[in-house]
C-alpha cells in the first residue's frame, strides 16, 4: 500500500487540479473511504493548508481562494525527468527565452538529493545530440504562449516582426499552428498584410497581442507540411553544387536531407545539391565529410574553403 503521507500529497494535487471534487470522488481516486478523506483534509489543515468543504448538490472540497501553495514536491524519477527534459530542450533549441532553461536547470539541481544530483551531472557531462541548436536568439516565451493560445482559440494576433533583412513590420495574423523544425520555432497561417498564407520565425517576433477577431483555418490544414514546404520554397543566397568522391550510400548516411540532396553522377561520383544563406557552415560540413570533392558552384564557396584551410593551418601551427 502507499504510505499515508503520499496519499495526503496526492489529495493536495487533486485539490489543485480539480477543485470541487466531492468526498466520494476523492475517495474513489485515492482508493480510500470518505472517512479517511476527511482525516486527510484535517491533516492538510494541521499543516496550514486551508481546505473548504462546500455542502449541497454542487458542493465539494477546494483550497481557499488566494492560498499560495507550497513548492512542487517531486519524486526522484520526476525530478530527473524534468532535468533531462530541460537538458534536451536546451541543446536541441526547443527551449524558449534567453537563459531560461539554464536558470531553471540550476534551480532544480540545487534542491536534488546529492546521489541523484551526481547521476544527473553525469548525464549532463556525457550527453551528446546529433543536431546542434540553431544559432541566434531563442524565441520569447510570451510570444510562444500568445500564439499557442491564439491558435487554440482561433483568435487573430497583432505581430511586431522583423524579416530576414531586419526590416520591422506590423502584421495582423491568423495563426493556424506552431511547428518546431530544424532547431527553430515557426508559426504558420494567414497574413492579412499580404493576403497569403505565410510562415514566420518566432525568434523574429518582437511582440504578439491577441485580437478579438476570430478565424477558421482551412479544412484539413497541416501546419507541419505547410512550414516544411514554405521553407523549401524560400529564396536562399547561394545555390550549391558539389561532386563528392564517395558512394551514394555513404553520402546519404553522412549528409542529412535537411542539408541537401544527393544523387548519383554520370562519372560514378555523387552530386550534392544544396542551398545556403551563409557558406561558412557549408565549408565546414564539406571539410568534415572526409572525402575528396569538387565545387561546381558557387565560386564563393571555393574562397570560403580556402579561408577555412588557412584558419585550420594557423590554429594547427599555433598549437604545436
Amino acid at each position: 500500500m502507499d504510505h499515508p503521507v503520499s496519499r495526503v500529497l496526492a489529495l493536495l494535487e487533486l485539490l489543485q487540479a480539480r477543485p470541487g471534487l466531492t468526498g466520494a470522488e476523492l475517495a474513489d481516486r485515492l482508493g480510500v473511504d470518505e472517512r479517511t478523506v476527511r482525516r486527510y483534509v484535517a491533516r492538510l489543515a494541521d499543516l496550514g493548508i486551508p481546505v473548504r468543504a462546500d455542502r449541497g448538490r454542487y458542493g465539494g472540497y477546494r483550497l481557499l481562494p488566494g492560498f499560495r501553495l507550497p513548492p512542487l514536491m517531486l519524486t526522484g524519477d520526476e525530478a530527473a525527468s524534468v532535468v533531462l527534459g530541460l537538458l534536451a530542450g536546451q541543446r536541441s533549441g526547443l527551449s524558449v527565452g534567453e537563459q531560461a532553461a539554464e536558470s531553471a536547470l540550476a534551480k532544480i539541481q540545487r534542491v536534488l538529493p546529492q546521489p541523484l544530483r551526481e547521476r544527473v551531472d553525469a548525464v549532463e557531462q556525457t550527453l551528446g545530440l546529433t543536431s546542434a541548436p540553431a544559432a541566434g536568439p531563442s524565441p520569447a516565451a510570451a510570444a510562444l504562449f500568445t500564439l499557442a493560445e491564439a491558435a487554440r482559440r482561433r483568435r487573430r494576433v497583432h505581430l511586431a516582426y522583423r524579416d530576414r533583412r531586419g526590416e520591422p513590420t506590423e502584421r495582423e495574423f491568423d495563426p493556424y499552428g506552431l511547428v518546431f523544425h530544424g532547431a527553430r520555432w515557426y508559426t504558420t497561417g494567414l497574413d492579412h498584410r499580404s493576403g497569403e498564407q505565410r510562415t514566420f520565425r518566432l525568434d523574429r517576433i518582437g511582440a504578439a497581442e491577441l485580437r478579438e477577431a476570430r478565424f477558421d483555418p482551412p479544412e484539413g490544414f497541416d501546419p507541419v507540411r505547410q512550414v516544411v514546404e514554405s521553407l523549401a520554397a524560400a529564396p536562399w543566397t547561394h545555390e550549391v553544387e558539389v561532386l563528392l568522391t564517395t558512394t551514394l550510400a555513404e553520402a546519404r548516411q553522412r549528409i542529412p536531407p535537411s542539408a541537401g540532396t544527393v544523387t548519383a553522377a554520370a562519372d560514378g561520383r555523387v552530386l550534392l545539391r544544396a542551398r545556403a544563406q551563409n557558406l561558412d557552415g557549408m565549408a565546414v560540413m564539406l571539410a568534415g565529410l572526409g572525402h575528396p570533392f569538387t565545387v561546381l558552384r558557387p565560386d564563393a564557396l571555393r574562397d570560403e574553403l580556402r579561408a577555412l584551410a588557412a584558419r585550420l593551418t594557423t590554429w594547427s601551427g599555433g598549437s604545436s
